[in-house]
C-alpha cells in the first residue's frame, strides 16, 4: 500500500525519522545502565528479545507472509545470515565501546558511515563519484590519519562500526525485505546461537539473569523494544520524506552521542581530537552539499 499523500505526511515522516535517529543517539544512556553485564551476553539478549518483539508485532497486524516467503528462499537466507553476522559484530563493538568509556569513538564511527557508503559505492559497486564526493572522502581520510598520528592510536572502534554498518547496508540492499521482516529473519537465524550461549552462561553461573537487580532484568528484556521501535519509526519516515532530508537527519544520532560522551560522561575531547573531527565534519559538509545540489538539479529536471 502506498504512503498517504496529504500535506501533513512529510512532517509526520520527518518527525518519525528524527525520533529514530534521536533514539539511536541516546542509546548510550540505555546500555550504560547494563555496564555490569558482559557485552556478548547483552547482544545475545538483544537478539532473543528483538525476535520476540518483532514476532509479536507481526502477530498483531503486520503478518508473517514476508518472513515465511524469505524462509523458503535460499538466497534470502544466505544474505541475511551474512547481514545478521555483521549486525551482531556492529552491536557488540558498539555496546563494548559505550560501556568501556568510548562513546565519542562510537559517535565518530557513525559520522563516518555516510562517507563509507560513498566509498563502497565507488570501490565495490563501481559507481562514478563526483568531485565533491572525492573531496569528502579525502577530508574524512585526513581526519582519521590525524587521529592515528596526533592522538597516537588507531580509532578501531569507529572504523569497525563504520565498516560493519556500511557492509551491512550493502548486503541489505540485496534484499527485498523491509526493516521489520529483515530484522526478524536476522534475529531468527542467530537466536539459536544466542539462546545456546545464554543457556551456557546460566549453566556456568555467569548469567546476568538471577544475578542482576530487578530494574536491570527489565532493561535486558526491553532490549528488543529499544532495538525494533526505532527501526519502525525509520521505515515510516523513510517512505514519506525525501532522501536528502533523511540524509540530513541522520547526523542527529552521532551528534547526540558526541554530546553525551563529552558533556555527560566527561570523556576527553582534546584539541588534536577536535581538529581531526573538524576534517571529518568538513567531509560530511561536502557530502551533504553534493547531495542537496544533485537533488535540486534532478528536481529542476
Amino acid at each position: 500500500m502506498s504512503a498517504p499523500t496529504d500535506s501533513s505526511t512529510p512532517a509526520r515522516g520527518a518527525l518519525a525519522a528524527a525520533a529514530c535517529y534521536l533514539a539511536w543517539g541516546l542509546f548510550p544512556l540505555f546500555w550504560k545502565q547494563l555496564a555490569d553485564v558482559d557485552a556478548l551476553e547483552l547482544i545475545a539478549h538483544r537478539h532473543v528479545w528483538s525476535l520476540v518483539f518483532v514476532l509479536g508485532v507481526m502477530a498483531a497486524g503486520a503478518g508473517f507472509g514476508e518472513l515465511r516467503a524469505a524462509l523458503r528462499s535460499r538466497t534470502a537466507l544466505g544474505w541475511h545470515a551474512l547481514s545478521g553476522g555483521l549486525l551482531t559484530i556492529n552491536w557488540l563493538v558498539y555496546v563494548w565501546g559505550v560501556n568501556h568509556g568510548h562513546v565519542i569513538d562510537a559517535s565518530l564511527g557513525y559520522f563516518l558511515v555516510p562517507l563509507v557508503n560513498v566509498g563502497v559505492g565507488r570501490f565495490v559497486l563501481h559507481e562514478h563519484l563526483r568531485r565533491l564526493q572525492w573531496l569528502a572522502i579525502a577530508a574524512a581520510a585526513a581526519g582519521v590519519a590525524l587521529l592515528i598520528v596526533r592522538v597516537g592510536r588507531v580509532p578501531w572502534i569507529a572504523l569497525a562500526l563504520a565498516g560493519t554498518f556500511g557492509a551491512y547496508g550493502l548486503l541489505r540492499k540485496q534484499s527485498p525485505l523491509g526493516p521489520l521482516a529483515g530484522l526478524g529473519l536476522e534475529t531468527l537465524l542467530l537466536s539459536p546461537l544466542a539462546l545456546g550461549f545464554l543457556a551456557w552462561q546460566q549453566h556456568t553461573g555467569a548469567a546476568a539473569f538471577g544475578r542482576v537487580s530487578g530494574p536491570e532484568h527489565g532493561l535486558l528484556v526491553s532490549a528488543g523494544v529499544v532495538t525494533a521501535v526505532p527501526l519502525l519509526w525509520f521505515a515510516y519516515g523513510a517512505r514519506r520524506i525525501r532522501l536528502s532530508t533523511l540524509g540530513l537527519l541522520q547526523y542527529i544520532a552521532p551528534s547526540a552521542q558526541l554530546a553525551l560522551g563529552a558533556l555527560v560522561y566527561r570523556e576527553p575531547f582534546t584539541a588534536d581530537r577536535a581538529i581531526a573531527f573538524a576534517f571529518i565534519w568538513t567531509g560530511l559538509a561536502l557530502y551533504t552539499a553534493d547531495n542537496l545540489w544533485t537533488q535540486r538539479r534532478l528536481i529542476r529536471g
